[in-house]
């Protein structure tokens, strides 16, 4: 993630204000420019970004913005669409006559705009459904049913042909920790279920049928074998004792889509931290002699610039500093996870599969999120 600005008065700002805290002005995300953007009232719907970028050009906010309170994207006014890119992805949401559903769908979307930002950095392809409804993309957000109503089928978190669905009890913290520790989970965030389950997406548009799946069935496994059957045989018998030696997680051993997905997961967790630290001008010094500084330059953005491995070289620097400063505050690590070669292997290959599927400059990119 960058780091934003006001641009009216450069003070910092988050990914998710809505207003400046010293200059008091409007602001939101404008997706065609991928900056936080203060904006000036023009007349009752219409705005005018500040932001050099945007060029003077004027937006309307997204309908669940100025109806629902639960987003802070724009949308550029010669796009007849409503929504912002993001929301236009969700489908389904839950009821919103409980104000816990409200609250959970707001949470949801939050974790979802991250994930949008990070897909629209990379310069991966994200259609909406309702555009392309054999390769595109849609979000559920189902809620539990009442019990004892007629109604007793439970809510799957999961992937199937380009749909995403996510259970909102996953966005109760208390409950999603209760989960995390009953299914003996280091790291169990709600970002981290959107990452997954886009992992499985892409899998479909990137591997599937493509020159790719021999290598990926080299690094991987072969997907062929029984999924159903592969699971079942996870959750009644557990991972393999040697689980930690080949895979980022124990559920990554459970069958090759699954390690994909958590893979996938891990890559999108690495870059967007990466990204933030060389954001900040982070400096670490992993070693006695200040020569050898790592100042992360990783950025999505800068393709080429950071190889692999040396992207890899800051990662460990970064880890050590936030584990660090985990302990440091008393809570457990931030980053709970052991990066082997076969581990590695497979995060590089997901590098090069996002890569090359990058094929556009990214100010080319924009012009598809701004309608």
């Amino acid at each position: 993630m960058r780091i934003f600005h006001c641009d009216h008065c450069r003070q910092l700002v988050f990914f998710e204000n809505l207003q400046c805290v010293s200059c008091k002005h409007t602001l939101a995300f404008l997706p065609d420019v991928s900056e936080i953007g203060s904006l000036e009232k023009v007349d009752d719907v219409l705005w005018k970004a500040e932001a050099p970028e945007a060029a003077g050009q004027h937006y309307r906010f997204c309908r669940n913005y100025s109806q629902q309170n639960v987003c802070n994207w724009a949308v550029r006014d010669d796009d007849a669409n409503p929504y912002c890119f993001s929301c236009r992805l969700t489908r389904v949401i839950p009821a919103l006559d409980r104000p816990e559903n409200r609250e959970a769908w707001h949470a949801l979307e939050v974790a979802k705009r991250r994930l949008i930002y990070s897909l629209m950095a990379l310069g991966l392809p994200v259609v909406p459904k309702n555009e392309d409804p054999p390769r595109g993309l849609a979000f559920e957000f189902l809620a539990e049913p009442e019990p004892g109503g007629p109604n007793s089928a439970k809510v799957m978190t999961g992937h199937a042909d380009g749909i995403i669905t996510v259970n909102i009890a996953e966005a109760d913290d208390a409950e999603r920790e209760k989960r995390r520790v009953s299914m003996h989970e280091p790291y169990r965030t709600l970002l981290g279920h959107f990452r997954h389950e886009i992992g499985h997406y892409y899998w479909d548009h990137l591997i599937r049928d493509s020159a790719h799946l021999s290598r990926f069935r080299e690094l991987f496994g072969d997907e062929r074998k029984d999924y159903g059957a592969a699971l079942q045989a996870y959750y009644q018998s557990g991972p393999a004792t040697n689980w930690q030696t080949h895979f980022i997680s124990a559920y990554s051993s459970s069958h090759p889509w699954e390690d994909w997905a958590e893979t996938w997961a891990h890559y999108l967790h690495l870059t967007d931290t990466l990204e933030t630290a060389s954001e900040c001008g982070l400096v670490l010094l992993p070693n006695r002699d200040n020569t050898s500084a790592v100042r992360p330059r990783y950025s999505p953005r800068k393709a080429g610039i950071v190889k692999f491995d040396e992207m890899m070289t800051e990662w460990f620097a970064v880890t050590y500093l936030l584990n660090n400063l985990s302990r440091g505050l008393g809570q457990k690590d931030s980053y709970p996870f052991v990066l082997t070669d076969p581990v590695i292997d497979k995060l590089r290959f997901i590098h090069e599969i996002c890569t090359a599927a990058s094929t556009a400059s990214f100010s080319d990119r924009q012009t598809k999120f701004g309608g």
